[in-house]
């Protein structure tokens, strides 16, 4: 009878990609009640889905996919000493491979690729078909994964892995690095999370009210107590019960003995996408598509918002149902502002292109027509400063030299060392700077502090005459509850102050920051897709006032 009704609530909710750069066609999937997917304890057989425009397989009903290629451990009291500390953190990356007998491996260098999302751990997870078997550790993926030996026991021709960066808490705790595995009545599952829970403390609160000991201080670990103390079946209807009870961003994929799910909220705030890896097959999923080419996989799609796609190892089938009625789609449009890496295509744009647009419109916005040059801060403004260069006619030169050989953890935490953390990191070319007016692209602002130290740099070392800065986003006043480490309204400089009140604190000629309106403008008509809540407090999903006070890590 559920199965039934189910099967008849036709056309009542659909989630579909609302890029125009899908290659997938949109899934519908029919709730007995709008409200929710799963109302039964047990989920129809077969599930029920319908798959727009491609053949679904009668026997199985599984989707048939088809392929198109697309175009040191941080310790958290010095974390002031990196150049990049004026930058938000992205916290973790994901990656998921099933169906290679080097998954595990494949796994260790996708997460290299990805190591930019995170550095203060990492680990992977695999499955042999009857067991799970694990291995994390504190550091770089280089670092943890350093001994052959430490990859040698994750056997199996599945595996899911995790780099991460937290926001608060036990940084540097080696119980808060996934992916995180958990054993239940029906066996063991693991899972790695990128993003954020709003409501968090919330489920957690609730959850030790009925007995659940937590031991991480992860947000993470809340959605495997929710899936473990569910009552529906089978796991599937476990996570979508779970998915429901969640508030803010979560791209997630788990692991069982045999198959592998891959879930992103209904919004799709952080990235996740899919591909198949030539010549075997596998299927992979990826934060971002720079891990898919890294391991010769051709991207298929995104993951769509509010959906959880499952493949099983058995026989590779490759199931697709939506969590949750669709809503709008909110990607963060901080990914193509700095966190992605330029290679990668990120919500269906590739991030290199988007950056160049960002600089070419800064400079149609706001000139800098005394300048003699353009040059970037590495790395993130390079694409930025070259559409800054081309737009505005001026020479593109690469004014600072970045290291990328300086550790984190041996300066000491005061004013002199903080300046050579600096000096250490970037270095200027006094042939290319001196006695020259200086445009210095940079992705953005958040403290001030290492704004103000490059333009002494650039000044005193380089021996520029004038530096004029522009910053290829809008100014950041608000924090992220999304899956973002920024810092608090308090510390970010363009909460507290104008334009003209930074330019001052960080000592340069001038300053202008990119318009909301031309981001917008990049990204056309799908700009109302795109969430700008650090740049308009304009909140998708609304923190709850405990979730800002007290945020932990992913």
């Amino acid at each position: 009878m559920a199965a039934t009704a189910a099967a008849s609530a036709a056309a009542s909710l659909a989630c579909r990609h609302d890029g125009h750069h899908s290659i997938f066609p949109s899934f519908s999937v029919h709730p007995p009640e709008p409200s929710r997917l799963f109302l039964s304890k047990a989920l129809p057989k077969p599930y029920p889905f319908l798959c727009d425009n491609y053949p679904i397989a009668a026997s199985s009903h599984r989707c048939m996919l088809p392929l198109t290629p697309h175009a040191a451990l941080v310790d958290p009291s010095h974390a002031f000493l990196s150049a990049d500390e004026d930058k938000p953190r992205d916290e973790c990356g994901v990656v998921g491979i099933i169906g290679d007998p080097d998954a595990a491996q494949l796994c260790s260098l996708a997460l290299h690729a990805l190591q930019h999302r995170g550095q203060e751990g990492a680990g992977i997870v695999s499955s042999d078909g009857s067991s799970l078997h694990s291995a994390t550790g504190l550091g770089l993926v280089s670092e943890v994964f350093s001994d052959p030996g430490t990859l040698a026991p994750l056997v199996g021709e599945a595996s899911i892995g995790h780099v991460r960066y937290s926001t608060a808490g036990a940084a540097s705790s080696l119980a808060n690095v996934q992916p995180f595995v958990a054993g239940y009545r029906f066996g063991k599952l693991a899972v790695a999370h990128n993003g954020n829970l709003v409501n968090y403390r919330n489920l957690r609160s609730a959850l030790e009210s009925k007995g659940s000991i937590f031991n991480s201080s992860s947000d993470t670990e809340v959605i495997l107590h929710l899936i473990a103390t569910s009552s529906s079946r089978p796991l599937l209807a476990r996570i979508v019960e779970a998915c429901e009870a969640l508030e803010g961003a979560y791209s997630l994929v788990f692991l069982t003995a045999n198959k592998l799910f891959a879930v992103r909220d209904p919004h799709g705030f952080r990235p996740l996408v899919m591909g198949r890896r030539r010549p075997t097959g596998a299927i992979v999923f990826a934060s971002e598509t720079c891990a898919l080419d890294l391991i010769n996989a051709a991207f298929v799609r995104e993951v769509n918002p509010g959906e959880v796609v499952v493949v099983d190892s058995r026989d590779m089938s490759i199931t697709s149902l939506c969590l949750m009625p669709s809503k709008s789609r909110k990607a963060c449009v901080f990914e193509h502002v700095y966190f992605a890496l330029p290679n990668s295509v990120v919500f269906g744009h590739p991030v290199h292109s988007s950056r160049y647009s960002f600089g070419a419109a800064l400079a149609r916005e706001s000139p800098a027509p005394s300048a003699d040059i353009v040059i970037p801060v590495p790395d993130s403004g390079f694409f930025a400063a070259l559409g800054f260069a081309e737009a505005s006619g001026l020479p593109f030169r690469q004014g600072l030299i970045r290291s990328h050989y300086v550790g984190r953890t041996f300066i000491e935490p005061d004013k002199e060392g903080r300046n050579l953390a600096v000096k250490l990191k970037l270095a200027p070319v006094r042939g290319i700077l001196e006695g020259k007016s200086v445009v210095v692209v940079d992705d953005s602002i958040v403290r001030g502090t290492t704004s103000s130290k490059i333009v002494q740099l650039i000044k005193t070392a380089g021996g520029a005459r004038e530096v004029h800065m522009r910053i290829a986003s809008p100014p950041i006043v608000g924090s992220c509850y999304y899956g973002v480490d920024t810092p608090s309204s308090e510390e970010l400089i363009s909460n507290r102050m104008d334009v003209e009140g930074v330019r001052q604190e960080i000592g340069c000629e001038s300053l202008a920051f990119l318009s909301l309106e031309s981001l917008r403008g990049v990204f056309a008509d799908e700009a109302h897709m795109f969430c700008d809540a650090c740049f308009t407090r304009d909140y998708p999903v609304p923190p709850r006032n405990q979730e800002i006070e007290q945020l932990v890590e992913v």
